[in-house]
């Protein structure tokens, strides 16, 4: 009695000697090879980022030292804006009294990003209530440990330039 798990396929229809033994076993086994190794793939990209060197990504930050902002002159007066510098978030503060401020705008305490609020007069981390001074960047209450780290402020000729101080 011949083996029904077996199917006989051949590639030619003139019914040649090439032919190629195709289970349901055998596919359901390459199956769910190529689907646990798409699943291994998927758990394991995260962990490399989390492990990957620290000091690449310090490296990427510190490669940029400078950023000019074009069209940041026309920030109103008691507003801000974020933007990116080093890879990471910033902030731009145009102040009532005419004068300009930048700092990191990640908070020290667990690297949240942080924002202005203009009624309260303060920089403000939404993730654990910590807030900063608006002009100095120092740390008033909450769990931030630092004061956030400030830029250099340049207004010329119509172009905001930001440096690392």
């Amino acid at each position: 009695m011949p083996d029904k798990t077996k199917k006989t396929v051949s590639t030619d229809p003139g019914n040649r000697e090439d032919k190629v033994n195709v289970t349901r076993r055998k596919f359901i086994r390459a199956g769910m090879g190529a689907a646990g190794v798409a699943y291994a793939a998927a758990l394991g990209y995260p962990v490399y980022r989390y492990l990957a060197d620290p000091a690449e990504k310090a490296a990427a930050q510190a490669a940029e030292t400078e950023k000019e902002l074009v069209g940041a002159d026309t920030l109103p007066q008691g507003s801000a804006m974020i933007f990116r510098f080093g890879g990471q978030p910033a902030l731009l503060i145009h102040h009532e009294d005419g004068s300009w401020v930048s700092f990191s705008a990640v908070c020290t305490h667990l690297a949240c990003t942080v924002e202005f609020q203009k009624k309260e007069k303060r920089i403000h981390c939404a993730c654990h209530g910590g807030t900063y001074d608006m002009y100095t960047g120092k740390n008033i209450s909450g769990p931030p440990p630092k004061p956030l780290t400030p830029f250099k402020v340049e207004v010329l000729d119509g172009k905001v330039k930001i440096a690392r101080a």
